[in-house]
């Protein structure tokens, strides 16, 4: 009844947001490109909304004349083949859902679709935004449609990692055996709520688009690394059963070493490709550097790196290490002008460092290097927005105007 009413009022619409995951076990490489489906499960932690989502709306209307698509707020290519993957698998589960015939009440599936999806972060600086993007872009269409099946399948069709956007806390994308794909699913580790005190620092060094996108790059490599053949088959199982054993224990140590050693791993399948790819700079890896010269001064490891297919850091450390971190950060990589800006996203407390510490750990520090650091935390998957005044659409389909 209520999309046949919404029917006389305007379009039906549905707006969600969703997050952002890193993986500490690396998706690199898929054993087939069109149901993307990988050579390897992976892990990773999905980042809070309130500092990192996409938000989208999807809307549909008996009299929309063709399917639309804008990306903050710029009209974009509705016919990707990604983006029909997603529209076609979500319409199929709601046909199937309604036992093939048309039910009065439920939307028309004939109807054309518009969705406008927006993120509060830059979009291909290496922050997975297509993760957040495609997990958005499904749970939007699914809460049109009324769907509330498993649909990480569906998001997995947009992109790999977008499968474990659809959970909040700590997620295992498991890479299936199956050749249709339906055993290539993402599961929730733990949630959020798990390990209170994780925090999570992004060094934004960057928000350039990445010099190789993932899609080529990982192609690439299964064509032509040995390494990641070596890695998918012995070294990716091993590791995943001790990350996981690592979270359900909170052993911070074990977490953030082996966070450490799979980053530096997947970057070496990188450069163990041919042509090689390069997603570390420079800047990368005196930050790198910096984290061991920190651990090695505490004599444990109390901050730990990763970084996906892009220059952008991500530390991981608890929360009594931040505002030490933080500071040191600041102090190796002195910001040029936006002192103010340096630090977005939660608090981060003041911290005064030893005379020790700084000799150790701050060595050449190199003005403006780092943009700015977020700071966040583990947090849950997409989220419905009840009040329509968060639409991004108006009642006659088209992006409201952003003030």
């Amino acid at each position: 009844v209520a999309a046949a009413m919404a029917a006389e009022r305007g379009p039906a619409m549905a707006t969600c947001t969703a997050p952002v995951n890193i993986a500490v076990i690396k998706y690199w490489g898929k054993r087939d490109t069109d149901l993307i489906l990988p050579i390897n499960s992976s892990l990773s932690v999905t980042l809070h909304q309130d500092q990192l989502k996409t938000t989208t709306t999807a809307a549909a209307s008996r009299d929309f004349t063709e399917d639309r698509l804008w990306l903050n707020g710029k009209e974009a290519d509705v016919g990707h083949p990604r983006v029909q993957a997603c529209l076609r698998e979500v319409r199929r589960l709601a046909r199937k859902r309604r036992g093939g015939g048309e039910d009065t009440a439920a939307l028309s599936l004939s109807y054309k679709i518009h969705i406008a999806s927006e993120n509060n972060f830059p979009t291909a600086a290496g922050l997975a935004s297509s993760a957040a993007g495609y997990a958005c872009l499904v749970s939007a269409l699914a809460r049109l449609y009324g769907l509330e099946e498993e649909l990480s399948e569906v998001a997995r069709r947009g992109s790999g990692s977008a499968c474990r956007s659809m959970f909040g806390g700590f997620v295992q994308w498991q890479r299936g055996e199956r050749p249709d794909g339906t055993d290539s699913l993402a599961l929730q580790v733990a949630p959020e709520t798990h390990w209170p005190e994780l925090r999570v620092l992004v060094l934004v060094v960057s928000g350039e688009k990445k010099p190789v996108g993932s899609t080529v790059g990982m192609q690439t490599s299964v064509e032509t690394s040995p390494l990641l053949k070596h890695r998918a088959e012995v070294v990716v199982p091993e590791r995943l059963a001790q990350m996981m054993r690592h979270i359900r224990d909170r052993d911070f140590e074990g977490f953030g070493q082996l966070a450490m050693r799979d980053s530096n791993q997947f970057h070496a399948t990188c450069l163990d490709t041919f042509p090689p790819i390069f997603y570390l700079t420079d800047l990368s890896r005196h930050i790198i550097a910096l984290a061991h010269r920190y651990n090695a001064h505490h004599g444990h490891t109390k901050v730990a790196y990763t970084f996906d297919a892009g220059p952008n850091a991500v530390i991981f450390a608890l929360a009594d290490t931040v505002a030490e971190f933080v500071e040191v950060v600041r102090r190796s990589f002195p910001p040029a002008t936006n002192g103010d800006r340096f630090v977005r996203g939660l608090p981060v407390g003041s911290a005064a460092l030893s005379p020790e510490l700084v000799a150790a750990v701050v060595t050449e520090p190199v003005p403006g290097a780092v943009q700015y650091i977020l700071h966040t935390k583990p947090g849950p998957g997409p989220q419905l927005v009840d009040d329509p005044s968060q639409h991004l659409l108006g009642a006659d389909g088209l992006p409201r105007s952003r003030a």
